[in-house]
């Protein structure tokens, strides 16, 4: 053989399979793009309006795409769909589709007929949909509307549906073969079909009338003759017999020629099936040819007509009895007796069942069963606080939007309002092709123009295909304090701790549950209603809560905000065992009220735990249904909400002191009923730590100097343009919604509190646990190693290095309180590192170099 021949067929599959790799990954990445495409456009169709705008964004970060394929996904719909031709679009993807699978060599579809049907649908389909949907939407694309357009001025709507009329009726005819002369042939065609098919289903009736005159024979015969009995025996009840009628023996078949006859001799004596159930019959000696015919079907008899087409299993005849030998029929003796119900309960719970029976469920308003809850009229009437509707300054207001943004070529294809108590919200809906972006940029603009303070640029709305423009109305309409309390959503509402902060911008009330909140962090510049907001809160707790369900832990650093309460401290206040005030004013109580309140915590989960429950609520019914021991330390547990007007003076004066066991309360307290809101003036990072921040994730804000705070207080800007004197920013962590604060005065604080103090209350406040600080062991006489502070060391080696005795620098270096710095320094003094007091110069440094501390500080050790 040639070498030749002999290397042909051993290098072409090597070719080939060379060549097939490109063909098969160009044939998927057609595949693939047009399922990219075909995706696009869904996702782009259900959010059009959001991702048109978004389209020419791709490298701002900021914006966020709600398309499946993301930015990419929204410039294929734009280019494709809104600036194309509509939903035709995803032909195109088809035809990608058609050319993947052309590549890979799958004859799917006939390549040109595919191609020409497309065609047809490209042109024709986007103008359908711009003429049914005149012009609106995107469901014919720029292309169907112009199209649609041009051709409605020419020859007008009669014209233009008699056109499209016309096209599709062409198309059918084209497509179907439509020709009357082809309809006809068709139709004749299948009514010599129908006529063939009933012709060959109708059976002869001479046939039919000997068929059933032969199964009449047969049944007659079947009845005349008396059926020989097989009797059914249990092997493993041998006494146990079943009579049951044979079936006839069938007649004898004829064979044909050149086939023997084979003589079959049948003695039936006992067959026995797998279950051990066995047939025993009378012998029988059958001797009789049998032929076999192998042009007709063997024949069964049967007894009736309806036997030879039942499949079905074979009931028993009632003349069938199975009754066991030796045995008679007798009526037996049924008896029904019902078991009683098993009662699983045990002790305790049978004990508590009883104690409900006997002195129903625990009261816990019983101490103060007289309590009256404060009426509505102890708040101010402002009078009617409808919304006026200024038409002028709305068409005024709009007439300048619309101007300003058509000067910056920005189109408005339309444009509403919504007239809030102190801000109108403006929604536009912006022109095709029009960015998102070059609307935010001209915030400042919109506001020179419009001549107000505090305008906010909401693009898009969350939820909305608009842009909403916040804009402060002239004359703000007031909301109090009593129009919210009194309404019927506050007075009807199942919240555990409803807070009702005001009103939205579309004039609803907004109320949030502060026991899902969990925790509030509230931030505002001076003067901008950050105090009126703490007073809302806690108005409306104390107009919904029990004594006996709610305590305050109110911690005021200027000492003038909360002490109206002061009056209320028998009824709703706690407070630390040997404090003579219940509100806490100085930062050394406030550190320990703290730890106190973190040792209450862990007490309250020790309870939870042994009695198997998983939050505060359902605790407290276990208690009220008593099925929880007192004398096992079990109580009913109210909410505790710790109140701090002003945290940066704390972070200021105590430090870490204060931050850890805040921090520790925000992480685990919400599922013990320990609920925290804490507010600040000054909401700088320093202030408001991650640590903290991370647990406060509801957020509400007040008008704050600059964009950095309000970045810090909602993670985003917008504070920074409010108008102050109530208005709002709350952040639940999903949106940012804009309020108007209800506005309650002190006058109204101050009855509130007398209507609460005058009435009975408690013997004291509510008693926290002890907390004995580390600064009362702490002496300057005797020095002992192994009780010093566990900065000891730290600090002594800051003293030594810096050569200076001060117990300020200590707490700066630190992060530590004054009286912890002063202890530490106390110690340093006692150890001999330090010198005495020398009033208010530093103390004298003993100590001149680290390498001799270090050698002391060994010798402590040991």
């Amino acid at each position: 053989m040639d070498k030749k021949t002999q290397k042909k067929p051993t290098e072409m599959p090597e070719k080939g399979r060379i060549l097939s790799k490109p063909r098969i990954f160009s044939g998927l990445t057609f595949i693939l793009f047009s399922a990219v495409m075909a995706l696009s456009f869904i996702s782009y169709l259900m959010n059009w309006k959001a991702d048109q705008s978004q389209a020419g964004t791709m490298l701002d970060k900021t914006i966020k795409s709600s398309n499946i394929f993301g930015k990419v996904g929204d410039w294929l719909g734009n280019i494709f769909i809104f600036e194309s031709i509509g939903i035709a679009s995803f032909i195109i993807a088809f035809l990608f589709l058609v050319v993947g699978t052309l590549i890979l060599k799958k004859k799917i579809f006939k390549p040109w007929k595919t191609i020409g049907h497309s065609l047809f649908f490209i042109c024709w389909l986007p103008i359908f949909m711009g003429a049914l949907t005149k012009g609106q939407g995107v469901l014919g694309g720029v292309y169907g509307y112009q199209i649609m357009d041009y051709l409605n001025s020419i020859i007008g709507t009669v014209g233009l549906w008699t056109v499209l009329a016309a096209s599709i009726l062409l198309y059918f005819i084209l497509e179907f073969n439509l020709r009357p002369s082809s309809i006809k042939s068709k139709l004749d065609k299948i009514n010599e079909n129908t006529i063939g098919k009933v012709k060959s289903m109708m059976p002869d009736s001479n046939d039919d009338f000997e068929a059933d005159e032969e199964l009449k024979e047969e049944a007659e015969e079947a009845e005349e003759e008396t059926p020989s009995r097989v009797t059914v025996t249990d092997t493993s009840n041998p006494s146990s017999h079943i009579p049951v009628n044979t079936v006839k023996e069938p007649e004898p078949v004829s064979v044909p020629k050149g086939f023997p006859e084979v003589p079959v001799s049948t003695n039936i004596e006992t067959i026995t099936t797998p279950n051990h159930t066995s047939f025993e019959a009378e012998p029988r000696e059958v001797s009789q040819p049998v032929s076999l015919n192998l042009n007709t079907k063997p024949t069964v008899p049967v007894s009736s007509p309806e036997e030879a087409f039942d499949i079905r299993p074979s009931v028993p005849s009632p003349a069938v009895t199975h009754t066991p030998a030796g045995t008679a029929q007798e009526d037996i003796k049924f008896n029904v007796e019902v078991a009683p119900v098993i009662d699983v309960l045990d002790d305790s719970e049978k004990q508590s069942q009883e104690l409900v029976e006997k002195h129903g469920l625990y009261d816990h308003k019983l101490d103060l069963a007289k309590f009256q809850m404060p009426p509505v009229e102890l708040l101010k009437d402002y009078g009617s606080e409808e919304i006026s509707i200024n038409k002028e300054e709305l068409e005024e207001n709009k007439n300048k939007i619309v101007g300003l943004l058509k000067n910056f070529n920005v189109g408005i294809a339309e444009i509403k309002a919504t007239i809030g108590p102190t801000v109108t919200l403006y929604e536009i809906v912006p022109e095709a092709g029009i960015r998102v972006a070059a609307i935010k940029k001209l915030q400042d603009d919109i506001a020179l123009n419009l001549s107000a303070l505090g305008i906010r640029i909401i693009a898009p709305m969350p939820g909305k295909g608009t842009i909403g423009i916040e804009v402060p109305r002239k004359n703000p309409t007031m909301v109090s304090m009593r129009s919210v309390i009194a309404s019927q959503k506050f007075q009807n509402t199942d919240m555990d701790l409803p807070v009702v902060f005001g009103k939205t911008i579309s004039n609803e009330i907004f109320m949030a549950d502060l026991s899902k909140m969990p925790h509030l962090l509230m931030a505002g510049a001076t003067g901008q209603g950050k105090s009126v907001g703490i007073n809302a809160i806690l108005t409306s707790l104390l107009y919904k809560k029990h004594p006996s369900e709610l305590k305050f832990v109110m911690v005021d650093p200027k000492k003038v905000e909360l002490s109206l309460y002061s009056k209320i401290e028998r009824h709703y206040l706690a407070k630390l065992p040997d404090a003579e005030e219940a509100i806490i004013t100085d930062t050394n109580k406030v550190i320990n009220t703290l730890n106190s309140l973190c040792i209450e915590m862990d007490t309250r989960y020790d309870l939870l735990k042994n009695a198997f429950c998983k939050n505060l609520k359902e605790y407290n019914k276990k208690f009220a249904e008593r099925k929880l021991n007192p004398e096992n330390g079990h109580r009913y547990l109210p909410y505790i909400v710790l109140v701090v007007d002003e945290f940066a003076d704390l972070i200021m004066t105590a430090g870490k002191e204060v931050e850890l066991p805040i921090a520790r309360l925000a992480q685990l307290a919400r599922a013990v009923g320990i609920h925290l809101i804490v507010a600040t003036q000054r909401p700088s990072v320093n202030v408001i730590t991650g640590m903290i921040k991370a647990n406060f994730p509801a957020r509400a804000a007040f008008r704050v100097i600059s964009s950095v705070d309000s970045r810090t207080i909602l993670d985003s800007p917008g504070a920074d343009q409010l108008i102050g004197k109530g208005d709002m920013l709350y952040f639940n962590g999903n949106e940012i919604l804009r309020l108007q604060c209800a506005f309650v005065d002190t006058p109204e604080v101050e009855r509130l509190a007398e209507f609460i103090g005058e009435q009975k209350g408690y013997a004291s406040a509510f008693l926290l646990p002890e907390y004995v600080s580390e600064d009362s062991t702490s002496t300057v006489g005797a020095f002992d190693p192994n009780e010093k502070d566990a900065l000891f060391e730290e600090a002594a080696r800051i003293i030594v290095s810096t050569q200076q005795g001060s117990t300020s620098m200590l707490q700066r270096q630190l992060k530590l309180g004054y009286n912890r710095a002063g202890r530490i320094m106390d110690q340093l003094e006692a150890s001999g590192i330090v010198g005495g007091f020398n009033g208010a110069k530093a103390r004298e440094v003993i100590i001149s170099d680290l390498h001799s501390l270090e050698q002391f500080l060994e010798d402590l050790r040991n």
